[in-house]
Order: C-alpha cells, then sequence, then structure tokens
C-alpha cells in the first residue's frame, strides 16, 4: 500500500500480535506433543509458517530488493515445491492422503486449512502483517482445540476427534465470517484504488534485465515465467511498444464504438501473466497517456478470494490437481448467514469507494495458452458442495453481481483483451509467438467488409441451422430475431478487433424459444480444463441436458460440467450465437497442432460458436450499439435478460463460456427464411457466401 501512515498504522495495530504469533509458531514447530499424524501435520504447517515470517522479516527491511543470493528463489523452491506432482500425492495439502489419515472429516477439513494458510506466501512479500497474523491465530487457535482435549486424557480415542473436530470447524467458520471484512474489502480495492501498489512496484521498478525479480512476486514461477521473461527481454522497445498499444487501443476502441466516455474514466484494472512485465510496463504509459492510472489485484491464493482463478497477476499452476482438488473448499464455511455477511461487506465496501468505483474503466486482460489441456482426477475425499449450497453459490454471484452494476454500471465501462503463447506449448514456442502477433494485428477493415457479407445474408433469416461433419453430431436450430427495419437495423454485431482481439466473428443473442437441437465437440479445452465429446441438448434456447467422456461414470461425468460450465445452475440459456472468421487463426493451430491449447478467446474465431450463460450485453442492454455501417444491432436480448425490469435476480447468470465447433467438425451453416427460402453460409466447412471467399484460401 502505498500510504506510509495506513502502513504504519497497521503494524502498530498487528505488531504485538505478530510477535506473540511468532513465538508460538517456533514452538509448535518443536513441540511434537501430538499422536501421529497430527503431531507431523502442526510441525510441517508451523515451519511453514515460520518461515513465511522469515520472508516478511526480510521483505519489510528491503533486502530481498536487490536479491543477488537468490534467496528468493530458495523460498520459492521450498515453499511451491510441496505441490509438485511428486511431493504432493503423499502430502497433507492432497486430501486424499490426509483423509487416508486422519479420516475423512477430520483430512478433509485440516487439508483445507493447510491449503488457505499457503496463500500467506504472496502476503510475506506484499508485507501484509495482518494477514499473516489472523491465519497464525486460527493455526493456533485449531492447534488449541488438539492440546486442550488431550490435556484431560491421556490417550485421543475415536469420539475425542469427533468433539475435536466439530471445535476446529467452529473455528474456522467464524474465521472466515469474522474476517471477511479484510478479504473482501481488500479485494476490491485493489482494482479500484490507485494506493494498492504493490504489482504496479514490481512491474515499473524492477530490474528486468535478469529472471531474478519474478521470485519476489510470491507466486509459483516455472519454465513459462521465466520464457516468457527471456523471450520478451530479446525483442527491440519498439516491437514491445507495438505489442502493448494492440491491447491498448483495443481498449480505447470499445470505448469509442459503444459511444462511452473514457474521459470520464481515472484508472484500468490490468491483468496479466507473471513474466510480461515490458509489454505492461509499456501498456501503464499508454494508459496513462489516455489518462488512466492502472491498478493491479493479484491471484487469488484462498478459498475465500477463489483460489485457482487466473485473474489479476497471475501465473501457471504448480499443479493443477492441486487447485482443483480445493475448489469446493468453502463448503466449509459456505451457508446463508456467511453470504449475506459477505453481501454486506461487499456493499459496503463499494459505498464507501464509490467515488473510486464510478471512475473506474473496466479490466484490460492478457490471456495465456499452450499448457497441456488438463483433465482432473475426481476425488471422493474432496470437499464438495451440497445441493443447497449450489444454490446459495448462485444466489450470491446474483446478488454480488447487482451490487457491482449498482456501481460499475455496465453500460458505462469496457474491457479488452488479447492472447499469447506460453513456452510450455513446445518447441516452436517462438514461431506461434510471432504467429500470434500476426493474427492479433490482422487487417480488421477486410474481415469487416468481409463479414458485412455475411451478417447481410443472416439478416433475411428466420433460423440458422448449424451441423457438424467428420464425426461431430451438432444440430442446432437457432432462431433469429424479427427484423422490423433492414434499412437501418441489424441482428448480428460485426466483430473487429476492438475489446475482443484478434479479429474474426459475428454474433447475435438469439431468441431462446424455439431454438433447440444438439451441440457436440469431440475435445475443446474450457477455462483451464480439457473436455472429450461435450454434448448439450438445448429445448427453447435452455440447456435440457449435457454429458461428456472425461470419467468412467456419468455422474462424475455431469459434475465436472455442472461445477465449471453450468456454474452450478440447473440450465443455462444460449446467450450467444456467433460465426468465427479468422481461418488464419484456425490455420495456425492446424499447422503447429495446438489446436487443443487455443483458448477461448482465439478459438471462438475459429469457427461458429455458443454461448451458454449471459448474452454479450449482460447488463447494457439499454445502450444503443451500432456497426460500421450506422446500422442498430437490435439483438441484444432474450427472456431472461428482460426480467430485468422487474426482478434482476432472474435476469442473469454471471456466467458466459463459449464453446466453438472447429472448421474440420463443420459441417454447414444453413440461414432459413420465413418464406422458406435456404441460404447458405458454410458447406462442408467453407463459406460460400459470394465476397467470402478469402476466409477459404487458407483452408484449402
Amino acid at each position: 500500500m502505498r500510504d506510509i501512515d495506513k502502513m504504519e498504522e497497521m503494524i502498530n495495530e498487528y505488531d504485538e500480535r505478530y510477535q506473540l504469533m511468532l513465538d508460538r509458531v517456533t514452538d509448535i514447530s518443536q513441540e511434537n506433543i501430538l499422536p501421529e499424524p497430527y503431531g507431523r501435520y502442526f510441525a510441517e504447517v508451523a515451519t511453514f509458517i515460520r518461515d513465511v515470517m522469515e520472508v516478511y522479516e526480510q521483505a519489510s527491511q528491503r533486502l530481498l530488493v536487490n536479491d543477488c543470493d537468490n534467496k528468493c528463489k530458495k523460498y520459492h523452491d521450498k515453499f511451491f515445491g510441496r505441490l509438485m506432482t511428486e511431493n504432493y500425492e503423499d502430502s497433507f495439502l492432497n486430501p486424499t492422503y490426509s483423509v487416508s489419515v486422519m479420516g475423512k472429516d477430520m483430512g478433509q477439513i485440516m487439508s483445507a486449512l493447510y491449503a488457505d494458510i499457503m496463500s500467506l506466501i504472496s502476503a510475506a512479500y506484499e508485507q501484509r502483517m495482518d494477514y499473516i497474523c489472523v491465519w497464525s491465530e486460527l493455526f493456533v487457535q485449531v492447534y488449541g482445540c488438539f492440546l486442550q482435549e488431550l490435556e484431560e486424557k491421556e490417550t485421543l480415542e475415536e469420539e475425542d476427534f469427533q468433539w475435536i473436530y466439530k471445535n476446529v470447524k467452529d473455528a474456522m467458520y467464524w474465521f472466515y465470517h469474522d474476517y471477511t471484512e479484510i478479504f473482501v474489502a481488500d479485494n476490491v480495492r485493489a482494482y479500484i484504488d490507485t494506493e494498492y501498489d504493490f504489482m504496479y512496484d514490481m512491474i515499473m521498478f524492477s530490474d528486468l534485465s535478469n529472471n531474478n525479480y519474478l521470485y519476489r512476486y510470491g507466486l509459483p514461477i516455472g519454465v513459462n515465467e521465466t520464457g516468457i521473461a527471456d523471450y520478451l527481454r530479446k525483442l527491440p522497445q519498439e516491437e514491445i511498444d507495438a505489442m502493448a498499444a494492440t491491447y491498448t487501443n483495443g481498449y480505447r476502441k470499445g470505448f469509442e464504438v459503444t459511444g462511452r466516455d473514457l474521459s470520464k474514466k481515472k484508472t484500468v484494472k490490468i491483468e496479466a501473466p507473471v513474466g510480461f512485465e515490458r509489454v505492461v510496463r509499456a501498456a501503464i504509459k499508454q494508459f496513462k497517456e489516455m489518462g488512466l492510472h492502472a491498478t493491479f489485484n493479484r491471484e487469488p491464493s484462498s478459498s475465500i478470494t477463489g483460489r485457482g482463478s487466473k485473474r489479476g497477476i497471475y501465473s501457471t499452476s504448480v499443479n493443477p490437481q492441486f487447485d482443483y482438488d480445493h475448489k469446493d473448499d468453502k463448503a466449509i464455511y459456505f451457508d446463508k448467514s456467511y453470504v449475506e455477511r459477505r453481501l454486506e461487506v461487499l456493499k459496503d465496501v463499494y459505498e464507501k469507494n464509490k467515488d473510486k468505483a464510478a471512475v473506474y474503466g473496466g479490466p484490460a486482460v492478457i490471456e495465456v495458452f499452450g499448457q497441456v489441456p488438463f483433465s482432473p482426477k475426481s476425488k471422493a475425499e474432496n470437499i464438495a458442495f451440497t445441493d443447497k449450497q449450489n444454490s446459495l453459490s448462485v444466489y450470491f454471484a446474483s446478488e454480488g453481481g447487482q451490487i457491482v452494476n449498482q456501481y460499475i454500471p455496465g453500460e458505462e465501462y469496457s474491457f479488452t483483451i488479447i492472447a499469447y503463447p506460453l513456452p510450455e506449448i513446445g518447441d516452436k514456442f517462438e514461431e506461434i509467438f510471432a504467429k500470434t502477433v500476426e493474427i492479433n494485428n490482422l487487417d480488421y477493415e477486410l474481415y469487416e467488409k468481409v463479414q458485412a457479407k455475411i451478417i447481410d445474408v443472416l439478416d433475411q433469416g428466420e433460423y440458422a441451422h448449424v451441423t457438424g461433419r467428420n464425426g461431430n453430431h451438432t444440430d442446432i436450430y437457432v432462431h433469429l430475431h424479427e427484423l422490423p427495419n433492414p434499412d437501418e437495423q441489424t441482428i448480428f454485431e460485426n466483430c473487429v478487433a476492438d475489446v475482443n482481439i484478434p479479429v474474426g466473428e459475428v454474433f447475435t443473442s438469439p431468441v431462446l424459444e424455439g431454438t433447440r437441437g444438439v451441440l457436440h465437440v469431440k475435445q475443446v479445452y474450457l477455462m483451464e480444463y480439457n473436455y472429450k465429446d461435450l454434448e448439450f441438448v438445448f429445448e427453447d434456447g435452455c440447456v435440457k441436458s449435457y454429458s461428456c467422456a472425461n470419467f468412467e461414470s456419468e455422474e462424475e461425468n455431469k459434475k465436472y460440467i455442472f461445477d465449471n460450465i453450468l456454474h452450478k445452475h440447473e440450465t443455462l440459456p444460449i446467450g450467444e450465437f456467433a460465426i468465427g472468421t479468422n481461418t488464419i487463426a484456425y490455420k495456425m493451430g492446424r499447422d503447429f497442432e495446438i489446436q487443443d491449447k487455443l483458448p477461448i478467446l482465439i478459438a471462438e474465431k475459429t469457427g461458429p460458436h455458443f454461448a451458454v450463460g449471459d448474452t454479450c450485453y449482460s447488463h447494457a442492454e439499454d445502450v444503443a450499439v451500432y456497426n460500421q455501417n450506422g446500422k442498430e444491432i437490435i439483438a441484444r436480448e432474450n427472456t431472461f435478460s428482460l426480467k430485468r425490469h422487474e426482478d434482476m435476480s432472474q435476469a442473469y447468470f454471471n456466467c458466459h463460456t463459449d464453446i466453438t465447433i472447429p472448421y474440420d467438425e463443420l459441417g454447414d451453416i444453413t440461414v432459413l427464411t420465413a418464406d422458406g427460402r435456404e441460404l447458405p453460409i458454410i458447406k462442408d466447412g467453407r463459406f460460400v457466401v459470394p465476397g467470402t471467399e478469402v476466409l477459404n484460401e487458407v483452408l484449402d
């Protein structure tokens, strides 16, 4: 935090508590008075906390800024090495192992506690004494639950552990309830308040001539982070500036094309992977020229902030299975009381910072791709939400979304997203990176003209009929909005490279009633998870049934989709139907054999895609949007978003996941008119509308 007075105030408030915890945690690491495996567990976690405190003390004395001895890397390897696959299997961080030695209830909750305490790594580097104190106090309190029972008896029996478990769970529940005020407030202020500047200082003032600085983030650093930094270090400054300009100009264009006033905004939240500091540094300067100060939040690292979500300043996971194993740990404390408390805090922090929220412009995001597609193992030992908690999660997302939209109205802010490959993508990383830069800078005027010809055909339709081929059994009818005035209105948006980079799609919000059929893809990579034979059946535009082939049992497959695509909703509507036109991006994926590694951002441009969830115009349906030819795009909502006028909680789902059919699995896209005509857009995976032949050149 930039405000020195606030830092001193925090230290004064927590210093005595910190010293008490330092002494107590040190003692616990050496006591070893509890029976196995608990003695080993507490010694291990206490030693971890003590090591974190050591980093905190060195960071507070600025002894790690010029880290000539690579201390930070040594700490990094010590901290994150426990997540490496070879160490994780027999670690208390692994719920399967913890349950095997402690039993189900105790094993789950103790593993979850350890996983959340891992968030102290970043707290140490950010010099958050308050975080270190409160997590250490929880740990000591949990330890005390065991000691209290042991003091009364010489040995602990099974029924004693049941009593201990109850006390541990109570301690954890009230911890998350009581400290929501800190964690939620900090998470919000980080991206609307310029005083939260740890990441800003890291990016703007670190010595980028070597990789030592990477280890001061307190995040996992691997071959992707060091490889990206090494590669970007070799590029001339003009290339770095050009990459940043593609990104920042896209952000500016997002305001221009929607008629929103950028001059009213003062902050932009940058989300980017560790290793991209040269590009982000250039972007910060370019945003400053637009009158915007860059803000940052870090990758969530605890259950309360949404661990596993690659948002903010983030790095690739040491072990994605760890994130998956602990994704529902908040089920320990997630009840109606907690949710209402969290919503109350969310409302309060926005109200106290409403002036800062009003000038927040939205996120500018750099995504990455290239990781080996991850198919998680489904484990019975993992904590899982109950049906009641699933419903509560949907309620929380809805209510939270409404609060955010009250202070940061959707019709007043914008965003931009761009993606680049990681070294993990393979030996041709540098070639793929250069090709991606080329794709991100394609001639948008060419695509605008070609896509306008496609829209002219689509605007004549009542339905669009999409079919698959080569083993893809997609067969779906999309009901299109009626077009009262074709001379001045259109159904589809002509999307070129502004907020959504690269160029290459036309999209609409379908009429749900009458939209029906099967959507199928043989393999797709969504939100870092791999799906095999993913299939949805739609009726009146909503998911009727779904399946995939990742796991042996149908139950596991359905839960996988329910958790990660439906986001715990019983059903979702089709919020978007689009036709991707970026055949060059498709060819890149095919030529380099990386189709399964392309991110949604690029993959959605490589074929028709359907998004389940909210429309692209979510919370901004009443803002008029126009294509480059001056026609207003009228298909901005559906029967769900219309409910916002009566009940906002019924209007939005707070999710939007694109599922793309690649050209080699695509059969036909045919426009069906009300008077019985059939107008082809694509036949056998090739564009057939006159004037679109250029799109086929790289496919043939």
